[in-house]
Parts: C-alpha cells; sequence; structure tokens
C-alpha cells in the first residue's frame, strides 16, 4: 500500500542551516477543472484556508535550482511574516508542524515524485542557524 498521508519531518532535517521567507505570504488559489479560478484553497484535514510564503534554503549546499521551496500553511487567519534581519529583505522563519507530502508530478517526458511542505505555524527564528 502506498503512503496515504504527510510525512512530518523536523525543521532542523529538512533546513539545518535555517531557512528565510522572501516576498510576501500570498493565499493559495483554488483552480477548477476547467482552469477558472474559484477562490482561496482549503486544507483537506483542517479545514483552513492554505498560505504559501517562497522561502530560500540557507544550505549554501543545496541542489541549484532546489535553494527557494513554497510552504503551505493551514490558518484560519493569515500568517505573518517575521522581521526582516538587519534590514535586508530576508526574514529568519522557523516552521513548526513541518511535513512532506509525496505526490505524481506530470510534464514534459516521464511522470516523477515530487513533493509539497506543509506546516501548521510560521514563527521567527530563534537565532541564525548560518553562523554556527
Amino acid at each position: 500500500m502506498a503512503l496515504q498521508t504527510a510525512i512530518p519531518v523536523s525543521f532542523e532535517a529538512y533546513f539545518p542551516r535555517g531557512a528565510f521567507a522572501v516576498g510576501s505570504v500570498e493565499p493559495v488559489v483554488k483552480w477548477s477543472d476547467d482552469g477558472e479560478r474559484q477562490g482561496q484553497d482549503l486544507d483537506k484535514n483542517s479545514g483552513h484556508p492554505l498560505w504559501q510564503v517562497r522561502v530560500i534554503d540557507a544550505d549554501p549546499d543545496a541542489k541549484k535550482g532546489q535553494g527557494e521551496v513554497t510552504v503551505k500553511i493551514a490558518s484560519i487567519s493569515e500568517p505573518v511574516l517575521p522581521p526582516e534581519a538587519n534590514g535586508l529583505p530576508f526574514r529568519p522563519v522557523y516552521f513548526e508542524g513541518l511535513s512532506v507530502i509525496p505526490y505524481v508530478k506530470e510534464g514534459a517526458g516521464r511522470p516523477r515524485v515530487a513533493y509539497s511542505l506543509r506546516a501548521t505555524e510560521m514563527k521567527p527564528a530563534a537565532k541564525s542557524r548560518g553562523a554556527e
């Protein structure tokens, strides 16, 4: 039987050097089968609205093109970004309840396994991991 649920993962395991939010928090758009916007998507388990934030992995060894990911957060209210670090446009973040959700991505060539990231909460990072 294939895995049917999200795989819990610790923030430290996925982002060992930390992570930085870039841009803004945005609602996840729900699309109809015919490509029409249908408002904001909802989390299938909690029923809460889904929000997304772009995140840069602080690990300098992150594979090229995989250093930026999107994390989705199920929350009744829009999550608030932490303050910028030293006036830079980067915001050190920490995600509670982080999980990986595998799925099959169709596209040019053979289908491949991909994954999305979910979290239950976004918080300011306790300290910079990049300086360790």
